[in-house]
């Protein structure tokens, strides 16, 4: 986003295009791991603030940033990621646990109605919704507890995969603008993914829905929330209605857009078929 790296940038659309582009050229671990940025953390962000504010960002969602700090754990976990080395059968044994699957056999019963009602509306079924509910976060039992403008700040501003980050930042700032949520609600995983299915701020924006009725779109607090919101993603990326999800359907495909990892792809498309088996 910020005009050292993207002269001429003036509006989102066009920033999303440069970002989407930007991607494929993230800056591998361990050259990251010696990499400094050219500019300090303070004078990054009140560029940064410059540039969102020239973009539309209110003042008041722009104080969010006053006083934020650099987070030396999220660089820590960003540089030390594991490489995923577990198969598909292993993977799914470890997830698809039997305390899992009866708890997500309860769910679908608790939320019938809910989920009888998103279906209808985007065309996903429960067990599919409830599948990845239940692998991102445990059922909303464990979404995470870091400051998500932190996090975001801090990655926005790292060398290795800043225009993302930097993309996520600006989306979170217009969370808050939008009325979603308080910069306090705001925390979750380290790398400032949100809510119960753990949305990017990106994803947050475009794919949010306020199902519950309150003005808000809550993806943390409100079940309804984030579900719906979970169905509408799926739905956006090109869900067909009535079709199988096992892999090499259209579905499976879809799913993929939710994970790229085959292993975790695959995992939730098993898991969601135990679930509706019953």
């Amino acid at each position: 986003m910020m005009r050292r790296r993207f002269p001429g940038v003036s509006t989102l659309g066009t920033l999303a295009l440069v970002l989407t582009a930007a991607l494929m050229a993230e800056v591998p671990a361990a050259e990251a791991a010696r990499c400094q940025p050219p500019e300090g953390f303070n004078s990054f962000i009140a560029q940064f603030k410059a540039e969102a504010a020239d973009m539309g960002v209110s003042p008041a969602a722009l104080a969010t940033l006053d006083g934020v700090t650099e987070d030396k754990r999220v660089l820590s976990l960003d540089r030390n990621q594991k490489a995923f080395n577990m198969s598909f059968e292993q993977f799914a044994a470890q997830r698809i646990t039997s305390g899992r699957l009866n708890k997500g056999k309860a769910l679908l019963k608790q939320y019938s109605s809910l989920l009888a009602s998103l279906e209808q509306r985007y065309g996903v079924p429960g067990p599919v919704i409830v599948a990845i509910w239940g692998l991102e976060t445990d059922y909303g039992g464990n979404i995470g507890n870091m400051s998500s403008i932190r996090s975001l700040a801090t990655l926005a501003h790292d060398c290795r995969r800043t225009q993302m980050f930097q993309l996520e930042l600006l989306s979170a700032l217009q969370i808050i603008q939008r009325g979603d949520m308080t910069p306090a609600e705001m925390r979750g995983a380290w790398a400032g993914e949100l809510g119960q299915t753990q949305f990017l701020a990106s994803n947050y924006v475009k794919f949010a829905v306020d199902y519950d009725g309150n003005g808000r779109r809550d993806l943390i607090r409100s079940v309804p929330d984030a579900l719906a919101s979970t169905a509408n993603y799926l739905k956006a990326h090109g869900w067909r209605r009535g079709q199988p999800w096992q892999e090499g359907t259209a579905n499976f495909a879809v799913i993929q857009k939710w994970n790229k990892s085959s292993v975790y792809s695959r995992t939730i498309a098993l898991f969601a078929t135990r679930l509706a088996e019953g």
